[in-house]
């Protein structure tokens, strides 16, 4: 008798356990935002420089683990890049896209944007998205799930207080009071974006994403003399880091 009470409470601990694993986070169900905010460089010309990290950044995405269907991409000319389907860079287009997304899922939220920048925000086409407009966009979608949002411009420091919650994780490239780099004619990425690009697949999970991406830029901008570096900005929210998948 007592052999099997020893294997009845063995047995029901080890159904105990099974949900906890199965419930470990994922980013399958993970919904996810990429946006490029504008198509000039900072002299004016045209510019591939935020499609270019728009396109390349939702790809990885899907190769650490979101699924495609919930990996929505913006551009200011949506028409000219119909294999990717992107929606128009818009506040109201995104805010109405991340709520979207953030009903048919029921893990996390990710924000990507990059474009130029400004102490007032953000550009988004011929309107500037600002911080508080932008943590309404991001509470309104996904409310107290775990968010990660990352704005990729000058001056986008600006965010961090807006932005900044338990549940979340914000990353931006520079302080508010500094530009960021890598947006002329001839660039393929803006810096910020191009150590995003290449710390994704090395990185584990978020965290150790955006101090791989905050020591890749201050290399890259000693490394060109940059006399005032553009010290990109992390907030990590007191319950975040237990509530974010790892993908290596």
């Amino acid at each position: 008798m007592r052999l099997k009470l020893m294997f009845a409470a063995l047995f029901a601990a080890l159904i105990s356990v099974t949900p906890a694993l199965a419930a470990a986070p994922t980013l399958a169900n993970w919904a996810a935002v990429v946006v490029a905010g504008d198509w000039h460089a900072h002299s004016g010309a045209p510019s591939e420089v935020f499609d270019n990290a728009r396109r390349d950044i939702a790809a990885d995405l899907l190769r650490i683990g979101f699924s495609p269907a919930n990996v929505v991409q913006f551009s200011v000319r949506p028409a000219r890049y119909p294999e990717f389907a992107p929606r128009n860079s818009d506040g109201q287009t995104i805010a109405t896209t991340l709520w979207d997304l953030s009903n048919r899922t029921d893990g996390g939220c990710l924000a990507y944007f990059t474009s130029h920048g400004s102490t007032d925000g953000i550009v988004m086409g011929d309107d500037t998205l600002g911080p508080t407009r932008m943590n309404q966009l991001i509470t309104n979608a996904c409310g107290d799930r775990p968010t990660v949002v990352i704005v990729a411009a000058c001056f986008s420091g600006v965010f961090v207080p807006a932005l900044a919650a338990s549940n979340r994780m914000v990353l931006t490239a520079a302080r508010p009071d500094r530009t960021s780099f890598g947006c002329g004619e001839q660039d393929r990425y803006t810096f910020f974006d191009t150590c995003m690009l290449q710390s994704l697949p090395s990185s584990g999970d978020f965290p150790d994403l955006a101090r791989n991406v905050i020591g890749c830029v201050a290399a890259r901008e000693k490394k060109d003399g940059i006399k005032y570096p553009s010290e990109p900005q992390l907030s990590m929210g007191a319950d975040i880091a237990a509530l974010l998948p790892r993908w290596r």
